[in-house]
């Protein structure tokens, strides 16, 4: 094989690619960008940005069943034009969409080009029958639904986040199986705009939460909106006039099926075998995830295509990671972000830090709160949700968190900085709390972690010296 032409090979044009291609141009012009299939990015086209808008419309109709005890009339005369909310949908997409391409529309054609891609090795790519020779390559090839080969058989009834926002209308009679952060966001939005929802899933936590508290008042919340069965694996069977889900002795008839049982990596095919090391039972190799590298070769791989932790933030990090050690002497070592997730349910459910579950009790503390009595959320009819966090016994430093709480996203990246940060629940006390939000809620969680430490200080008030502010005379 003649000398490499090229100092790297970016495969796949998604979050993980785009962000793994600003950092590679910084540094050469002697790349190539190749993306098989649609260009645009999974979260603008089919998965966080349509969902977002989705259940934008699905809670502002929902707001109508509280419109009465606020003191306002005519509420249940709203209705949803489903139609009309998915056609909003797409073309808020498409403006989302066009966004993302611009970053690979002014590539010139020798640096851009779509095709399937097979690794050759690890310093050769195949791009439908062309070999190109490369110095680096970076993997980013992203994912795609997981759908049971034997449901295809029921042809477009059953939905993914790739077609559910592409149909002309819906229902009226849903089943969404899986309830994970995907599913649960679905469920709920399609019951709240009028459909009738039917959810299935194998395990008692929901939406990722390991929590059992706060698990029971996400799975209280959404079984006063949609039948929520646990348990046994939902099986499908044709029937007259739908499609038949069983649960165990659940049974339940529907006009399409929602599949929200995860995603898979778009690597099959696509020759890591050829890199000579180890696969393991889904066909991946190890990565290093600090470095994305893997093992000691030139190949990078980001994103969703190595199932770490598929995240839209977490594939940017891992694109400018990849797309910086690609072109580097020796591959650095990144400390990555604290971890943080965020469904976007109502109560929203979040988690940040480490997972209550895995903390030793032993060694740490639990404050808590229930939102149903915080002054806030009871003005605003948003009175459900609980909130616990986690702290070392000994230090008082935050460790994580775990939340079925109103306006989550916000408690959530208040954590997160605090957590990376290393900030102690002391330090965070100490802080400005306005009045009247739901950050107080916060406040009292922390609180009652406070009393638990052996350190606790009187007062949640700062000193002088410790923010940093010299006393006066």
């Amino acid at each position: 094989m003649s000398a490499p032409t090229l100092d790297t090979l970016i495969i796949g044009a998604g979050t993980a690619g785009l962000a793994a291609l600003r950092e590679v141009r910084k540094r050469s012009a002697r790349f190539l960008l190749v993306n098989e299939g649609p260009w645009g990015t999974t979260c603008a086209r089919v998965g966080c940005m349509p969902s977002k808008a989705l259940i934008e419309a699905a809670n502002a109709l929902h707001r109508r069943h509280q419109l009465q005890d606020l003191g306002l009339r005519g509420g249940d005369a709203l209705e949803a034009d489903i139609p009309a909310v998915l056609q909003r949908i797409r073309d808020l997409r498409d403006d989302f969409v066009a966004g993302a391409l611009r970053a690979t529309d002014a590539l010139p054609s020798h640096q851009r080009v779509a095709g399937r891609a097979t690794l050759l090795g690890p310093n050769a790519v195949d791009i439908d029958g062309t070999v190109h020779a490369t110095r680096s390559i970076i993997v980013a090839t992203g994912s795609r639904p997981k759908v049971p080969e034997e449901w295809l058989a029921f042809g477009d009834r059953i939905l993914t986040t790739d077609t559910l926002f592409e149909q002309p209308t819906l229902g009226p009679r849903v089943a969404v199986i899986g309830m994970g952060p995907l599913g649960v966001e679905i469920s709920q939005a399609l019951a709240r705009l009028g459909l009738e929802v039917a959810a299935f899933t194998t395990a008692p936590e929901l939406a990722g939460l390991s929590d059992t508290q706060v698990n029971g008042a996400l799975v209280a919340a959404l079984k006063k909106e949609m039948v929520l069965h646990t348990g046994a694996a939902a099986e499908l069977r044709e029937v007259a006039g739908g499609i038949e889900v069983r649960s165990g002795p659940n049974r339940v008839v529907v006009d399409q099926v929602v599949a929200a049982l995860g995603r898979v990596p778009n690597t099959e095919g696509l020759g890591l075998e050829t890199l000579g090391l180890p696969l393991d039972a889904h066909g991946l190799p190890e990565v290093n995830p600090q470095t994305l590298q893997i093992g000691d070769l030139p190949v990078f791989l980001a994103g969703d295509a190595n199932a770490q932790t598929p995240l839209l933030h977490e594939a940017a990090d891992e694109g400018h990671i990849a797309g910086m050690n690609a072109l580097a002497g020796s591959p650095g070592a990144f400390r990555r972000r604290t971890p943080l997730s965020i469904v976007f349910s109502d109560p929203q459910v979040a988690q940040v830090g480490k997972r209550l579950a895995e903390l030793e009790p032993g060694r740490t503390v639990t404050g808590t709160v229930d939102f149903k009595d915080q002054g806030r959320a009871r003005a605003a009819l948003h009175h459900h949700g609980r909130l616990h966090l986690a702290a070392d016994a000994s230090t008082a430093r935050l460790l994580g968190a775990e939340m079925c709480a109103p306006h989550g996203e916000h408690l959530a990246h208040l954590l997160a900085l605090a957590i990376q940060q290393g900030l102690t629940v002391h330090d965070l006390l100490g802080m400005p709390f306005y009045h009247p939000t739901y950050e107080e809620g916060l406040r009292t969680a922390l609180r009652d972690a406070a009393r638990q430490l052996p350190s606790a200080p009187e007062s949640d008030l700062a000193s002088c010296a410790s923010i940093g502010v010299a006393a006066l005379e």
